[in-house]
């Protein structure tokens, strides 16, 4: 069976998604991640070899250090090819946290090969006074950048952002 290569993928994406920095934070690397105990706990888990999928569902929570992935159900697809994780969909009431970072959204999805992660459906992502929404949010993880895009018919991206290191003085 599969399980521990779809657990340490799912953790990586919770680690990632969860708030971009992680690597750069704590020193360690992709590789490293992957390597840390991982404790998923749901309702259900159903393995299909001939599909080559894991699904958890029920009140879904997967930790690792400090990432907390949760959904109402995750489904994990292996890719026999290329030998690896191929994606990740974690759906309802998704929410990654980490360190004081949190993102959250109705779907979230994974592309492991592209090391591409797609927060959809109206997302969410806070730190501290920091918030940033939109329709979906795309995160690169190869190259360290993300994008946000409003919703169609109009919806636009909205960012609050409160900046750190300026310091008021009064009118003299």
């Amino acid at each position: 069976m599969r399980i521990p290569r779809i657990f340490a993928a799912l953790s990586l994406v919770a680690a990632l998604a969860g708030g971009a920095g992680a690597q750069e934070r704590t020193g360690a690397s992709a590789r490293e991640l992957g390597t840390r105990p991982i404790d998923v706990s749901a309702d259900r888990l159903s393995a299909d070899s001939a599909r080559n999928t894991v699904t958890f569902e029920g009140n879904v929570v997967a930790r690792q250090a400090d990432v907390t992935l949760h959904a109402d159900r995750i489904q994990a697809d292996y890719s026999r090819e290329a030998g690896a994780i191929d994606r990740i969909e974690a759906s309802g009431n998704v929410r990654f946290v980490q360190e004081g970072r949190e993102a959250r959204s109705p779907r979230a999805t994974f592309h492991n090969l592209e090391q591409r992660v797609v927060l959809s459906g109206g997302a969410t992502l806070r730190q501290g006074q920091n918030t940033v929404q939109g329709e979906t949010v795309t995160i690169f993880l190869r190259e360290n950048r993300s994008v946000v895009t409003g919703g169609k018919d109009g919806g636009r991206v909205q960012a609050v952002i409160n900046p750190k290191g300026i310091v008021e003085t009064p009118p003299k």
